[in-house]
Order: C-alpha cells, then sequence, then structure tokens
C-alpha cells in the first residue's frame, strides 16, 4: 500500500520506550507526525530527534503530536530518550511492518551502494486520519524537524 496524500493513514499499534501499546487511532482529532529512522543514538538520528525535542513547545501549542519509529527495542529506546531528553513517543517496529506499510523499508542508496533498509521519511497525518503530507526521503535529518514545523504553519 503506497502512501498518498489525501488517503487514510495505514492503521498500526506499536509498543512504545515502555512496552506500552500505542495505535494511530489513540490520536483522533489530532495533527501526528510519524517520523521513521533508522537507529537510536547515531549521529543524523539524534540531530532529527533533538529537533522534534527542540521544536516541542511550538508543536505542543498546535496540538501535534510526534511519535518516531524505529526497529530498535524498548531498552535501546529508553536509553536513547534519557540520554538527549527526548519529549516524545519513540515505537518499536522490529517486524518492520508498519515501516512496510509506510514506505519507509525498502531499498535505498547508501554511500554508493543498494542496501535494504530503513528510508529517513516522515508521514504528517491530519485529524481526520488522511495523509496531509509525505516526506518519502528526508535528505537533511537535522533541517527536517524545521520543514515539517514549516509545513504545519503553512509555510
Amino acid at each position: 500500500m503506497a502512501i498518498e496524500e489525501g488517503k487514510a493513514a495505514p492503521a498500526f499499534t506499536l509498543a512504545d520506550q515502555d512496552g506500552k501499546k500505542v495505535s494511530l487511532k489513540d490520536f483522533k482529532g489530532k495533527d501526528v507526525i510519524v517520523y521513521f529512522y533508522p537507529k537510536d543514538d547515531t549521529p543524523g538520528c539524534t540531530k532529527e530527534a533533538c529537533g522534534f525535542r527542540d521544536s516541542w513547545k511550538a508543536l505542543k501549542d498546535k496540538g501535534v503530536v510526534v511519535l518516531g519509529v524505529s526497529p530498535d527495542d524498548e531498552e535501546s529506546h529508553r536509553a536513547f530518550i534519557k540520554k538527549f531528553d527526548l519529549n516524545f513517543t519513540l515505537l518499536c517496529d522490529p517486524e518492520k511492518k508498519t515501516m512496510e506499510a509506510y514506505g519507509a523499508w525498502g531499498e535505498k542508496m547508501m554511500y554508493g551502494e543498494k542496501k535494504i533498509g530503513v528510508i529517513r521519511s516522515t508521514v504528517w497525518i491530519g485529524p481526520d486520519g488522511k495523509v496531509k503530507k509525505h516526506w518519502k526521503k528526508v535528505p537533511d535529518a537535522a533541517a527536517h524537524p524545521e520543514k515539517v514545523l514549516q509545513a504545519l504553519e503553512g509555510k
């Protein structure tokens, strides 16, 4: 299933950093940013996560929920959150089913070679559960949270 703007976002239920089940339907009526990243505590992923952390007040003021998704386990997520004082939920997708449904798992170019892995991407899901924007490939992890915030602000 391809992610299409204007279409319903694929439903999911994943465990968060504390083992609690989190479903997309839990956030009905809110704007949700779901961002997919390869690995906790790596340079690009840390810059992206800290960017969302640093934008938290503006995102919270808009009622936006941020969910980070990677294949990492709960323990890895807890350590990442603690080390960088992250203020949003991280979800575990070890089987990569949600990533596949969102086009965030597959073939990508890495250091000039084709590899299979997590495709850094983000989906903005509106209060109605429909995809408002899909960033299929995020080229600059550090700058991306600001681009998401600008989109939310209509800039």
